[in-house]
């Protein structure tokens, strides 16, 4: 819903500058303060089952018992807010829950700068720059241990039984191990349930990727409940299939189609890459087996004298 353009008009009435709207006291503080304090109105009027200056609420066993004061912090800087109370103590407002001194949307910046890296100084300073606030190092501190217990439950979440594909690769991705910012393999194993659903398992950095970090990914999905994987898709690193297979042994490992494709194209002229992959691409999309024979024999006889070695990289038999 849309806010009436005159009450806009109304509001910018005295508008001089960026100051007016978004400085300190500028209107987009007052505003959220009078909002807040608005919605909890309307909060302890449910909660207590009648309006301020109801005459139908008097003996109702619970009324309005005066107001606190309360300082909250959030993209707007602080703003001191009034928060209504009840007579019998029972009412908990939502939009700021009891306690709660951060309105939505504040950690979130927190966190945002925190996953790119940024030290809590960095923090400190880049909120004290855009929003002037200031935030205690303690307060940040407070917001990403949060996160980081709610990313430990999921790390070490129970998984299913029987997964019927997973799909497994590492990333490298830039980010701060031991104070410095450096390039890291990110593992990511990927989850397809019986009902077809995607689940990402978990991600596990080391400076690289290799068999051996590998086989401790698999152990460690065993130990979360993992009893077998029908399907394994991983790319042509060496040593992966011998990993999986002894923690797993009776899953079958298919190298990653992506992998194979690009693989093959290593062999090919620049100019012919882009025809080569879309007729390999037709092999695996194929919907039958007789399709899949038909549309390999079509791309051997275009392509096998050509470049020979293709066949021999596997990516035009599906094999190793």
């Amino acid at each position: 819903m849309g806010i009436d353009k005159e009450v806009l008009d109304k509001l910018l009435g005295d508008y001089k500058g960026p100051e007016d709207l978004i400085g300190e006291q500028g209107l987009l503080k007052q505003l959220t303060k009078a909002l807040v304090e608005r919605a909890m109105e309307a909060e302890l009027s449910h909660h207590l089952g009648y309006e301020k200056h109801d005459p139908a609420g008097r003996g109702s066993g619970n009324s309005r018992n005066g107001s606190s004061k309360k300082t909250i912090q959030g993209d707007f800087g602080r703003a001191e807010i009034t928060v209504p109370r009840d007579r019998n103590g029972t009412f908990e407002p939502q939009i700021i829950p009891p306690h709660e001194r951060r309105f939505a949307g504040f950690d979130g910046k927190i966190l945002s700068m925190y996953a790119r890296g940024m030290t809590t100084r960095d923090i400190q300073g880049h909120l004290k720059e855009i929003y002037g606030v200031e935030i205690s190092p303690s307060l940040i501190s407070e917001v990403t241990d949060a996160v980081i217990e709610e990313v430990k439950a999921w790390q070490t979440r129970p998984l299913e039984p029987l997964y019927p594909i997973v799909f497994m690769d590492a990333l490298m991705v830039k980010m701060r191990h031991e104070g410095r910012v450096e390039n890291r393999a990110v593992h990511v194993a990927i989850g397809v349930d019986l009902e077809g659903r995607k689940d990402v398992l978990g991600l596990w950095t080391t400076a690289n990727e290799g068999a051996k970090f590998w086989l401790q990914v698999m152990t460690e999905l065993r130990n979360r409940g993992v009893k077998d994987i029908f399907i394994a898709c991983v790319d042509g690193l060496k040593g992966f299939p011998e990993a999986i297979e002894l923690v797993f042994p009776q899953a079958q490992v298919q190298l990653c189609i992506v992998h194979l494709v690009r693989a093959s194209l290593n062999y090919v002229n620049w100019k012919e890459r882009k025809q080569v992959a879309t007729e390999l691409k037709t092999i695996y999309r194929a919907a039958t087996v007789e399709e899949a024979e038909q549309a390999l024999n079509e791309f051997a006889a275009k392509w096998e004298r050509k470049y020979p070695r293709l066949r021999r990289s596997g990516s035009a038999t599906g094999s190793e």
